[in-house]
Order: structure tokens, then C-alpha cells, then sequence
């Protein structure tokens, strides 16, 4: 693989007409893309930003988002995609903690952000409609001096992820200072090596939310190869099989939620759709149960990649040959890649034995404004998000826990603590745990358990029905929609541990669908 090919401004010289984006059935040339990424670059730097600072991104899948990411990536910046279901407040504390010099919202969605009189950036950019104090979004592109930057310099995102303190942070790469054009095309080709993709013309569907760090970074890949990247707004079965034929998908990226809801389609649903262009598809974001994976092979045939990673680096891989013999497992080491199970000492365990899982990173990391965070996920050169596992015999990872309190619903994490601080804040909470359980369409869901208040002194009390949906009324407001608790239960007293931590394991072996109340 001749990787001084690879590269999107490299394709945009050498095959300039070729399709970039298909985004509701309008395309996008290469040569038309970089136009408008050296044009929204030159804007970004012209009101001041320099190299290293950062442009937060509350967009949906579309053009704007890859514009913002290929002229962060290609003039020295950092972008900060946002999730598009955040609250004003969520979305406040993203642009002040990662010190955002610029955010560029789609205007539906800036007009919450408004409402909920929040701070934001000095330098604000409204997509498709106007806002009060907000620019358009044109403006951010300097039309007066066109051509590339004088001198390209390789940015990067700096996506936003959590451990169970609830408090999301930054995590944070330095700058190499290199050409853009190398640094993306040794991405390419590392990832092409690693699942057998072409570069070329390739055709690669983005069908999961671009503001999480692996659709968004696998997209761009996808240009990087010189692919054409057919971008839906959001999962939709029907248009993700449509789109594979009409466009003949080569390869995408999903979630085992994903395949459940193509799996529930009609058989002449799927089997009226040509799916035999379909080389590669990725997952990840979450365990895939045994049935649903054997499902979409049958179906498929053998494409189906799993891979066990993070934000914060990649983990192991288990190529669709291997997952035959290896069902359950998330693979061997990824190339290049050190794992280790260690005990809480630091020791390695034995084959069999359950310990947290250790990895090497390529490229070293900070968890912005949290010294305390980095330290504490470090071990003699090697990095851990909290999640535990064993190896087998061959040297297979088994997965037992994706962290300890964490809950993953349709592949988004979902962090217990800032749910429970926001349901604790009700007059009738005196306690309350978040945990998730099994569902047979999201993988998870999330339930709340709540220890209740005594009564105020004034005023009736409420019944557990009506506090159920004040708290559900509460969470709407405060967090993004999908942290909001489907169901409830109301407990006397939480149970606990005898050092008086939550006893969690024990609420999920308790937890019962019949005793939950005020379900969504």
C-alpha cells in the first residue's frame, strides 16, 4: 500500500471529481470538499485562533461536520465534537472545560442553548437558520484568499469521555507538529492493514452519530482511502439496507444495537436488498450477544469484524474467521498493541482469572485539567479505562464487566453518577442508583432505584407513580434524553455494603421489571 497516496487533500489533488459525501442524495466532489476546508481553516485562524486551540462542534452527520473536522485536522486545531443530545448545561461544560475558543451549532439546536441562558464561546456560528448573537455559519469561511495554508500542520479531535465520576473530560493528544497528509495516511493504512480495507473506490455508510469518537474517526478514514462516504442523519434500517445497494457499501462501522433493528426487519426487507457489496462491517460500543452475531453472518457471510478498544486507544481484534472458533471473545491483541490482566497489586493473573485489563496507547494521552484522572489510569507504560476481563488459554480477551458502574445503551455510555446527582436533587430523593439491565433491543437500560425522602411537613405526600414522573420530568430538563431513566423502583433503604459503599451488583440481582413503576 503506497501510503503517499493516501490522504484527503492528497485524493482531492489526484481525483478531483470523485464523490466525497453523499448527504440526502446531493454529492459532494473531493476538489468541492477541500475547497470549503481550506476556506472554513483560513476562517477559523483569521479570528484569531491559533495553533492548538479549540472549536467545539454541536452538529448533527452532515457536510458541516466533516468540514470542521478536515479543516481542524489540517490547520493545527482541535475540535471537540459535541453530542447533539446534551443539555444547555451539558454543553456549557464541554466548552469551558476544553477552553473552546468557537462553537458551531446547528441552529435548532443553538436555540436550546439560548433558551438555557448558558455561557458560551465569545465566537459563536448558527447552521441553517439565524440566531440572535450568533453569525452564520458562512462567515466562518474566508472567501478572500483562497488556495491551501502556508503551512498545513496536523490537528486532532479531542473527544470527551467519562469514567464513572460522571464528569466527562477531554482526552487530550498533543500535537505532533507533522503534514496533515502524513499523519492521516498512516492512519489509513494502519487501518486498512488491520481489516482489510481497499484503498480506492470504496464506499463506506457513516449510519452512527459522527460526535462519538469511532463513527466519526472510521468516516474519516474512509476519506483518508479515498472512499465516497454516504452519510445518514440517523439509524434507520430501511434506508441503511436501501443505501447499501443503491450505493454498493463496501464497508461501515455499527453497534450491536444496529443489528438487532436490521435483524427485526421483515425477511423481504432484507432479503429484497442486495447486501453482497458489503466487505467490511465493524463493531463495536458494546458486547454483541452470541445469537445476534451468528444472525448477521448468516446473513452476511464472513465481514462481520469485532474490536474491543476506547477513546482512549485500541484494544484487541477478532477477525469474522476467528470468531467462529472463538465465539464470546473480543479477540487477541491488537498489532502493535501490549495488553495485560492485572490484580489489584499490579500483578498479572492467570489464563482464566478475572483482573483489570491493561493496554499500550501509539500515541500518549492527558485527560485535560485532571492530573489526578491521568495518573491513576497509568501502570509501567500501559493505560486502563476500569473495564475487566481474563484472557483464555489462546490468548483471547473475555470481557466480564465494561467498568464497574458504567451502563452502555445502544453502544453510548451512560454514566450512573450524573443521573444519581441530578435525581438526588428532588426533595423527595434521599439516595438513589442507576444501574443498567438487560434489553433485548438497546443491550441495556437504564433503571433508577430510589431510596425515598420522609414526606415535607406540608402537603401530601406523592405516590411512587407521581414521583416517578417528576423525577422523569426532572432528568428531561437537566440531562441529554438518553440518560433519563426508562423505569424506576422505590426502595425503603438502598442496600449496602459493609464499608457503607452501594451495593450495586446486588440491586441488579435484585432488580425485578415487575417491581419497576413509571416506566417510559
Amino acid at each position: 500500500m503506497d501510503r503517499s497516496q493516501l490522504g484527503f487533500h492528497r485524493i482531492a489533488r489526484t481525483h478531483p471529481e470523485r464523490c466525497a459525501l453523499v448527504v440526502n442524495d446531493a454529492t459532494v466532489s473531493f476538489r468541492a470538499l477541500a475547497d470549503r476546508v481550506d476556506r472554513v481553516g483560513r476562517g477559523l485562524r483569521a479570528l484569531g485562533l491559533a495553533e492548538g486551540d479549540v472549536v467545539a462542534a454541536l452538529v448533527g452527520n452532515g457536510r458541516v461536520y466533516f468540514e470542521l473536522a478536515l479543516a481542524a485536522a489540517r490547520y493545527g486545531l482541535y475540535l471537540v465534537p459535541v453530542n447533539t443530545h446534551s443539555s444547555p448545561a451539558e454543553v456549557e461544560y464541554v466548552c469551558q472545560d476544553s477552553g473552546a475558543a468557537v462553537l458551531v451549532a446547528e441552529a435548532q439546536l443553538g436555540q436550546r442553548l439560548a433558551d438555557g441562558a448558558v455561557r458560551l464561546p465569545t465566537h459563536r456560528f448558527a447552521v441553517g437558520g439565524d440566531l440572535p448573537g450568533w453569525r452564520p455559519y458562512a462567515d466562518a469561511a474566508d472567501a478572500s484568499t483562497p488556495g491551501p495554508p502556508p503551512r498545513p500542520v496536523a490537528g486532532a479531535l479531542m473527544p470527551y469521555t467519562s469514567g464513572t465520576t460522571g464528569r466527562p473530560k477531554g482526552v487530550r493528544r498533543p500535537l505532533s507538529g507533522r503534514d496533515p497528509d502524513d499523519v492521516a495516511a498512516e492512519l489509513a493504512a494502519a487501518r486498512a492493514e488491520l481489516f482489510g480495507l481497499d484503498p480506492g473506490e470504496g464506499v463506506h455508510l457513516a449510519c452512527s452519530p459522527l460526535y462519538h469518537n469511532a463513527p466519526g474517526v472510521y468516516a474519516q478514514i474512509a476519506l483518508h482511502l479515498g472512499h465516497t462516504v454516504v452519510c445518514h442523519r440517523k439509524f434507520d434500517p430501511v434506508a441503511v439496507l436501501r443505501d447499501i445497494d443503491h450505493h454498493r457499501v463496501t464497508w461501515t462501522h455499527m453497534v450491536p444495537t444496529h443489528f438487532r433493528r436490521l435483524l427485526d426487519l421483515p425477511d423481504a426487507a432484507r432479503t429484497g436488498a442486495d447486501a453482497s457489496s458489503l466487505r467490511t462491517v465493524l463493531h463495536a460500543g458494546a458486547p454483541c450477544p452470541a445469537d445476534v452475531k451468528a444472525a448477521m453472518v448468516a446473513w452476511l457471510g464472513p465481514v462481520v469484524w469485532e474490536y474491543y478498544g476506547a477513546t482512549e486507544g485500541m484494544v484487541s481484534i477478532l477477525p469474522p474467521e476467528e470468531w467462529a472458533v472463538r465465539p464470546g471473545t473480543v479477540g487477541r491483541p491488537a498489532p502493535g498493541v501490549t495488553v495485560r490482566v492485572l490484580d489489584d497489586d499490579g500483578a498479572d493473573v492467570p489464563a482464566g482469572e478475572v483482573g483489570t485489563i491493561w493496554f499500550s496507547v501509539l500515541t500518549p494521552f492527558e485527560y485535560l485539567g485532571d492530573t489526578e484522572k491521568t495518573a491513576r489510569g497509568r501502570c509501567d507504560g500501559l493505560v486502563t479505562v476500569g473495564d475487566l476481563g481474563a484472557f483464555d488459554e489462546d490468548g483471547y480477551l473475555v470481557l466480564h464487566d465494561r467498568r464497574t458502574d458504567l451502563v452502555i445503551s445502544g453502544g453510548v455510555n451512560i454514566y450512573p453518577a450524573e443521573v444519581e446527582a441530578c435525581l438526588v436533587g428532588h426533595n423527595r430523593v434521599r439516595d438513589a442508583a442507576v444501574v443498567g439491565v438487560p434489553d433485548p433491543q438497546w443491550g441495556q437500560r437504564v433503571v433508577a432505584v430510589i431510596e425515598r425522602a420522609p414526606a415535607p411537613a406540608a402537603g401530601p405526600a406523592s405516590g411512587d407513580e407521581a414521583l416517578a414522573a417528576e423525577l422523569r420530568e426532572l432528568c428531561t430538563r437537566e440531562l441529554a434524553s438518553y440518560k433519563v431513566p426508562r423505569e424506576f423502583l422505590f426502595l425503603d433503604v438502598l442496600p449496602r455494603t459493609e464499608v457503607g459503599k452501594l451495593d450495586r451488583n446486588g440491586l441488579r440481582d435484585r432488580y425485578r421489571p415487575e417491581a419497576a413503576v413509571g416506566r417510559a
